[in-house]
Order: structure tokens, then C-alpha cells, then sequence
């Protein structure tokens, strides 16, 4: 059963932004020395990075795609594997890269959003025992703040930390990390935070700095005691990555944390009891939907037969309607441009442009139906007031469990 008729999307704020997601390692390719490199010559992942999309000679091409969308905002990871090489060695070569990227963002009219830390550090921090090592922290923040010197006159939306829970898990995974030092690195990434949030802020009082936590159903606040609670008074808005739904009887939620992303369920109503859980354990602070989207398999049609266009309409229905609500959410990114490499496989297809690394040389990006609706969303603002989604709400939704059960948004 649809929403009922007088259930209409709110009116977004001319201030609103819309933008894309991407990361340095995901989608750049010819990848540096580092922890993930290393991880995916190991055999035992599905895939080796390789090129990936090569963002890193495409970005012009891409970042223009970008523009065409009526985005603006790009967000894109500044890869200290590339930068720092060897300890204390600095590849100028690189950093002219990303100087080249931040003016081509800017050039076509977009904000810039830079993270610091998309769970990628170079193979001689690996050498040190990474996060485990308390001295990574600084070494950390000498490239953070190298970083923050270059392009803040740009004014950047800034991440520093991306995914920590993921981070954390990821390292365990890849033997970045032994379950002994896991208080270690979190310590160590809220340290960091609150350290480059100052230094930033010192530079720039009107910075807009968070770091993006990837929503998990149900459990997020519990999670959100160990790294999320510990940064408050140093967050400008929390940044949101939401993706997965749950509800009672789902036999398809696990599938989240596999290599079958595809499978698991993705109701868009979800976003909005996502958004309602942190305007109320966070009141006063704005929030902004840092990465979203739907996952396919090879950009096949999914199983439950949801479009990724029409999942984009719903999501950006469903915060729109948290808004209305009077949910402070500023913006919003698609993740993500380009399909690219899923942290081990290249089959998980998250883009809007679809792009066959296996099997086509030429890396194409091909539109998926997305892009079209992406445009209409960003001309418009968002969806029209007479938008309904394309597949009912909850009827008991446990993204936020239990007052997404329990207060139901129809």
C-alpha cells in the first residue's frame, strides 16, 4: 500500500547541496604501496584494484560528468599513500594531481569535499604495525595538516575520518590490526579528529568538518558511544552514509556484510528514521547524507526488482519529508559517481555511471537511469510535491529500532 496522498515531500532550502561520492583508492587505480594495495595482492580477494575506473587520468572527464548532473558538491579522498611514499619523502608529482583535481572541481562550479582518511595509509605506516603503533597518530596529523595547508583556501566541506566502525572492522579483517589493539586505533582516530578539527578551525573558523558514519541498523547508537559520542563539540554537521534496511522476518539483512550486497534490502524509508535518530541524540547540529545509494550486481537488474533511479527518487523523498519534519538536513551525495572498486571485488556496482572493469579496456562510463533522475532531482531541488515513493514504507522498520517500530513516518 502507497504513502496516503497528503504525505508530500517538504520544500528543500535553496542552500541545499546535492553531490556525488567517490574515494582515492576506489576509483584512481595504479595504486601506491599501502595497507589496501598489499591486502589485494594477497590472493584473497576476489579481485586485484589494478586500474580501477582511473579516476587518476579521467578526473577531468568525470568531475565534468559531475557538473552535468547540476551537483554541487564532489567528494573525493587526498591518499597519503600517494603523497608520502617513503617517510618524509614527498612526491611533489602527486600532489600537483591533487591540486589539479581540486581546481578542475572548483573550475566547474562545485565544493570540494575532501576526507583525509578513507581507510587507505601508506605500506611504511603497515611496516609500523599501523593504528596499532601510537606513533601513526602523528604521523597521521603531519599529513592532515600538509593536506588542510594546500587546499583550504578552497573551503572544503571536510571529512576526516571515513566509516570508523567499518575502519576498524576492515583492519581487523586484513590483519591490519589484532583484536588487542582495537582500543588502540579507535583512541587513536578520536584523537586525530579532535586534533585536525582544531587545527583546521584555527586556520579557517567557518570550516565545516565531521567525519561520516555508515548507519547500522539498529545498533548504530551503541556503536556511536565509542568513536561519534566521544566527538561532540567537535563535529559541524555528522555525516550520514545509510544503505541498508531491516525489518522483522528480513532473512536478507546479513547479506549487508557480504560479498552479496546486492541481496540485502534497501528501503529508502530507512534514511528518514536515520536522519530522525541523530537530529534527537544530536539536537542543534545539521546533518548531511555523506554517501547513499544501491548496489547491483555487475549492473544487472537486482533480484527485488529495484531501480536505481527510482530508489534515488524514494531516498531523496524520504529526506525530504525528514526534513518537513524538521529534521536539519543540508545536503546530500550519491554514492557514487562511477561504479569502482568495492574494497576487494569490482561485481558490487554502486554508480550512476556504470563501468565494466573486467571486461571493457576502455573503462566507458555508461548512464544507468540514475543519472536522468539525478538531473531532474538537482533542477528541481528536489522531488515535486505530488512525488510518492515507488514502494511502500516499513511496516516495521528497524533501522532505528525501536522508535522506527514504534513511530512509524507513513
Amino acid at each position: 500500500m502507497a504513502p496516503p496522498a497528503g504525505a508530500a515531500p517538504a520544500r528543500l532550502p535553496s542552500t541545499f547541496a546535492w553531490g556525488v561520492s567517490s574515494s582515492g583508492f576506489q576509483s584512481e587505480g595504479s595504486s601506491p604501496d599501502s595497507n589496501w594495495r598489499r591486502h589485494t595482492h594477497s590472493g584473497r580477494t576476489h579481485d586485484r584494484v589494478g586500474t580501477s575506473v582511473d579516476f587518476r587520468h579521467r578526473y577531468r572527464e568525470d568531475i565534468a560528468r559531475a557538473a552535468r548532473l547540476g551537483v554541487g558538491v564532489y567528494r573525493i579522498g587526498v591518499e597519503w599513500a600517494r603523497i608520502e611514499p617513503r617517510p618524509g619523502v614527498i612526491d611533489h608529482d602527486e600532489l600537483a594531481y591533487y591540486d589539479d583535481v581540486v581546481a578542475a572541481i572548483v573550475a566547474a562550479g562545485m565544493r570540494p569535499m575532501i576526507t583525509l582518511d578513507h581507510w587507505v595509509y601508506p605500506g611504511w605506516i603497515a611496516d609500523r604495525g599501523g593504528w596499532a603503533d601510537p606513533a601513526t597518530r602523528e604521523d597521521w596529523l603531519r599529513n592532515a595538516r600538509r593536506v588542510v595547508n594546500r587546499y583550504d583556501r578552497f573551503h572544503p566541506y571536510w571529512i576526516t575520518i571515513n566509516e570508523p566502525f567499518t575502519y576498524v572492522t576492515n583492519e581487523l579483517r586484513i590483519g591490519g590490526i589484532t583484536p588487542a589493539a582495537v582500543p588502540t586505533m579507535v583512541d587513536g582516530l578520536v584523537d586525530v579528529h579532535r586534533a585536525i578539527y582544531r587545527y583546521i578551525h584555527r586556520r579557517d573558523p567557518k570550516a565545516m568538518v565531521s567525519s561520516n558514519v555508515a548507519y547500522i541498523p539498529t545498533v548504530e547508537p551503541a556503536l556511536d558511544i565509542a568513536y561519534l559520542d566521544r566527538l561532540r563539540g567537535a563535529l559541524d554537521f555528522i555525516g550520514i552514509d545509510y544503505y541498508y534496511s531491516v525489518s522483522p522476518g528480513d532473512t536478507n539483512a546479513w547479506r549487508a556484510a557480504t560479498e552479496e550486497q546486492w541481496l540485502a534490502p534497501v528501503a529508502a524509508d530507512g534514511l528518514y528514521y536515520a536522519l530522525r535518530d541523530y537530529a534527537r541524540r544530536f539536537p542543534g547540529i545539521p546533518l548531511y547524507v555523506v554517501e547513499s545509494g544501491m548496489p547491483t550486481r555487475d549492473g544487472a537488474d537486482r533480484p527485488d526488482g529495484y531501480r536505481r533511479g527510482d530508489h534515488l527518487r524514494d531516498l531523496v523523498y524520504w529526506l525530504q519529508r525528514a526534513r518537513g519534519d524538521g529534521v536539519d538536513v543540508i545536503g546530500y551525495n550519491y554514492w557514487s559517481l562511477t561504479d569502482n572498486y568495492e574494497w576487494g571485488s569490482y561485481t558490487p556496482r554502486f554508480g550512476l555511471y556504470t563501468v565494466d572493469v573486467g571486461t571493457d579496456p576502455t573503462l566507458t562510463r555508461r548512464p544507468t537511469d540514475a543519472v536522468e533522475a539525478y538531473r531532474r532531482i538537482t533542477a528541481a531541488n528536489g522531488v515535486p510535491a505530488e512525488y510518492r515513493p515507488t514502494r511502500s514504507a516499513e511496516v516495521c522498520s528497524l533501522v532505528a529500532a525501536p522508535s522506527s517500530c514504534l513511530e512509524p513516518v507513513r
